[in-house]
Parts: C-alpha cells; sequence; structure tokens
C-alpha cells in the first residue's frame, strides 16, 4: 500500500502561514540545498493530494514556471514533477478540475484516501492544504510527516494542530539541516 505524506514549512513556534496567510517568512530561507532536497522528496511520489485553495494557487502557479526565463533553471525537474504527477483534489464545493493529471475526489474522507492509497504507484505527497492535513490526522491517514522548519518566530499565525482531539505518536526516522538553519524532520506515525 502506498504511503501518505505530509510535507510542511513550519515555524519554530509551530505556524505553517502568518496570520494573513502569507508565506514570505520562508522563502528567504530556500536554497538550492533545499531545492535538490524537494525535488528529490517528489521524485518519491507520483501523486499530489490538495485541498481547493492550494490546488487553485498552485494550478495558477506550476503549469507556466518551466517556460519562464527567470525561473530557476535548478527547479526545472521539479516544475515538471508538480505539472506531471497526479493531482487529487480534495474537495466539497469544486465541480471541476483542470491542471494536467487532476482529478475530484468527493465523498467520505477516509475510504476515498483508502482507495487512493490502495492503487498500484509510488506515494501520494500532501503539500500546504492544512485544512485537510488537519481532516487527515483527525482519522489517522497519514503515515509520514515532512516537517520543514524554518529558523523564525512568528509569534502569531495560523497553527498546525489546534483543535485536534486525538494523539498523534510520531517517531523520528530521520532529520537534515541546511546551511539555511531550516532542519527537515521526519516522522513516521505509529497507529
Amino acid at each position: 500500500m502506498r504511503k501518505l505524506i505530509v510535507s510542511l514549512n513550519i515555524t519554530l513556534d509551530g505556524f505553517v502561514a502568518a496570520e494573513d496567510e502569507g508565506l514570505d517568512w520562508h522563502y528567504q530561507y530556500w536554497t538550492d540545498e533545499i531545492a535538490e532536497t524537494a525535488t528529490e522528496l517528489l521524485s518519491y511520489a507520483d501523486t499530489i493530494l490538495l485541498g481547493k485553495n492550494t490546488y487553485q494557487a498552485m494550478a495558477a502557479y506550476w503549469p507556466f514556471q518551466a517556460r519562464c526565463m527567470n525561473f530557476p533553471r535548478t527547479d526545472i525537474a521539479y516544475a515538471d514533477m508538480m505539472n506531471n504527477h497526479q493531482k487529487a483534489v480534495l474537495s466539497s464545493t469544486m465541480t471541476t478540475v483542470w491542471w494536467n493529471n487532476s482529478l475530484l475526489l468527493k465523498g467520505n474522507l477516509k475510504q476515498a484516501i483508502e482507495n487512493l492509497k490502495r492503487q498500484h504507484g509510488r506515494d501520494i505527497l500532501t503539500y500546504g492544504s492544512i485544512s485537510v492535513v488537519k481532516r487527515l490526522a483527525a482519522v489517522n491517514l497519514i503515515d509520514e510527516y515532512q516537517f520543514w522548519v524554518h529558523p523564525v518566530i512568528l509569534g502569531n499565525g495560523r497553527p498546525l494542530f489546534n483543535g485536534l482531539k486525538n494523539n498523534v505518536p510520531l517517531k523520528l526516522v530521520s532529520q537534515k539541516v541546511f546551511s539555511s538553519g531550516v532542519i527537515l524532520m521526519v516522522y513516521q506515525a505509529l497507529n
């Protein structure tokens, strides 16, 4: 069975976005070294699971990056995978999807994800989509967490796991420290 992996940028004080939903705090730490690791991790997957808002933002951005002359050439492989991997979108309000290789998942969350995990292929990776991550964590569907911990304290913002009602025991399986101060911490769920 395929693994469902959550990959998130997070601050030292546990926020995944600023109060205004901004993400500027993590762009300053992006380096070629981090880009290489992110590309490698994405290559182990063939499906990207997204919520409505993250899907719409990514669908408006990624299709044009590989052809953009200002786009860093070191990130071309990442952009190609973003565009060519299957995208599965969890949304109760969307009726159509338009980005290459996208499908809309409707109905029972647990059943839809378990069906997706049973399909043949590589891992399933979730970026952003905090409301989706919270729903997945609440029903123990996440197999692995990749936390990109940034050396910044926001003081306030959008917390990751506020309101989670159940305990989620995790085991640290790897960590990598980048020259920018970002630490990638990979945890496996123990459920």
